[in-house]
């Protein structure tokens, strides 16, 4: 266990919080050391988040204390923490699309300009500072920029830049390389590694195993709302680490695939991109029953080439064809009159429907199949079809009519998974299908993904994971720049040959 006698900067101790028919924290205590990585680990659900919030002082903890520095902390609001010099990075994007980076970055605290009686904003400096805080950083961001213009990863950039600029002595960082490539993840950590020299404590929580390992000094456990211990990271490894935040060993972390490979479902000949930096003449198969992984290096272009199987991009040349027969995709509806179905890699920003129920959000993509008399929706009908798939699925909701964003994020998966299956397809292209959800969610997806194989659907995957990548799929197609550079099946699908492939540039 981390030594009990080392000075602590935070200290929550036997905190509590309960909300209508859940204990979310039942007595959870936390020692975090100044100028250290605490990773704070657990499933969806496990009590994280709320824990956070709790310091942050977006909720208000039941019992319990806060001692911050030594000193008995009570925070009434997100307020009271900053001033306090506690800072956090939210799991969801909280910036102002249509301002600038300097406002968003300043927002509730703009430097004034006294002009006699009258306050002005003084914008010159609040783009000075950005400026000096972007180059402190190694940010490569315009001050001047509408947020709203930026990439999801430069958004996200801006948000630990935020976070950052309150010279907070705590800064909370909740899954802040959801959105990041590699590339921006290292300078994230170097960023972190610029924090903790400075004496800042750093409390990190990531799904990804490989992160903690790379960056946390402690990490400390939650297991449905109560904390498990804290260990040195040292003291830990993968398997380690995933048996005590499920309950269970990792000895296996995919299921049988063992579904029986049929007939062709899917044939892409020559397909190219309107645009001219996408991807260029791709052409595979998927047949019924396989799971077709595709794999590459950030900017192969396989979101773009998936999304124009979908009919959301458009082609310049090549076809396709569905069960041997050419299809004219030109939208998304047409894709789904064609028995294809995609889930989006980006779940909060193009698959859920945050304010809408399960139900809603599980049927929006079929309502046309439940209209009587030309007129009305069969509601009572939609709600039964709603329930049947997503009780198939196993999805955890206190009932069909809550607002999805209430549910975790291995759920709202299996929501998405349960809208596409309501259209009946018979393909299925998953972006990204685990992407920021926790190991045990993981398994449940990928549990269906084998159900679905199994029961004759052709599941198309692309995942940036290259253990998910080699668990789950039949074959594995790599891009590299746009280009289809090769295809793996059996011994020759390692994680060499993939990464051989994915950097096969001309």
């Amino acid at each position: 266990m981390a030594d009990d006698r080392a000075e602590y900067v935070l200290e929550m101790l036997g905190i509590y919080k309960s909300f209508p028919g859940v204990q979310a924290l039942d007595d959870v205590s936390l020692h975090v050391r100044p100028g250290k990585v605490h990773a704070l680990m657990g499933e969806n659900g496990a009590g994280k988040s709320t824990l956070m919030k709790c310091l942050f002082g977006i909720y208000r903890e039941d019992g319990g204390e806060i001692i911050l520095k030594g000193r008995l902390a009570k925070f009434h609001s997100a307020k009271d923490a900053l001033e306090a010099g506690v800072s956090m990075i939210h799991q969801e994007l909280s910036n102002v699309p249509e301002r600038s980076v300097r406002e968003n970055i300043w927002l509730g605290r703009e430097p004034l300009h006294r002009f006699g009686p009258i306050t002005f904003l003084n914008h010159g400096k609040m783009h000075r500072d950005t400026a000096a805080l972007m180059k402190r950083l190694e940010m490569n961001i315009d001050p001047a920029d509408r947020m709203g213009g930026l990439s999801i990863s430069k958004q996200q950039a801006c948000e630990i830049a935020k976070a950052v600029s309150y010279e907070a002595s705590i800064v909370v960082m909740d899954e802040p390389s959801s959105s990041l490539t590699e590339t921006e993840t290292e300078h994230l950590f170097r960023i972190i590694r610029d924090l903790t020299a400075r004496g800042v404590a750093v409390i990190y929580i990531s799904h990804k195993m490989s992160e903690i390992f790379q960056i946390a000094d402690d990490v400390s456990v939650m297991r449905d709302g109560k904390m498990l211990g804290t260990w040195p990271a040292s003291e830990l490894d993968e398997d380690k680490l995933i048996k005590l935040m499920v309950g269970r060993d990792n000895t296996q972390r995919f299921p049988t695939v063992d579904s029986e490979i049929g007939e062709l479902r899917l044939e892409v000949r020559g397909l190219t991109s309107a645009e001219s930096r996408s991807f260029k003449d791709v052409s595979f198969d998927l047949r019924r029953g396989e799971i077709l992984g595709i794999g590459g290096l950030v900017g192969a272009q396989r979101t773009e080439l998936v999304e124009a199987i979908f009919g959301l991009r458009k082609t310049s040349c090549g076809e396709i064809l569905v069960n041997g027969k050419r299809a004219v995709i030109r939208s998304p509806r047409d894709a789904i009159r064609h028995g294809i179905g995609l889930i989006t890699e980006d779940r909060r920003g193009s698959g859920i429907f945050p304010l809408l129920s399960v139900t809603e959000n599980t049927a929006v993509a079929s309502l046309g199949s439940y209209i009587r008399g030309g007129l009305l929706l069969e509601h009572r009908r939609i709600e039964a079809e709603a329930r049947r798939f997503n009780e198939q699925l196993r999805t955890k909701t206190p009932s069909m009519w809550t607002q999805i964003q209430n549910l975790s994020g291995g759920n709202q998966q299996k929501v998405l998974v349960s809208r596409w299956l309501m259209t009946l397809p018979e393909i299925l292209i998953m972006d990204e299908p685990t992407r920021g959800i926790d190991v045990g969610a993981k398994f449940e997806i990928y549990t269906i993904m084998a159900e679905l194989a199994r029961n004759g659907k052709s599941i198309i995957m692309v995942s940036s994971e290259m253990h998910e990548l080699l668990g789950m799929s039949h074959r594995v197609m790599v891009l590299c720049a746009g280009r289809h550079t090769g295809t793996l099946e059996g011994p020759e699908a390692s994680q060499e040959n993939v990464m051989r492939l994915a950097t096969q540039f001309e």
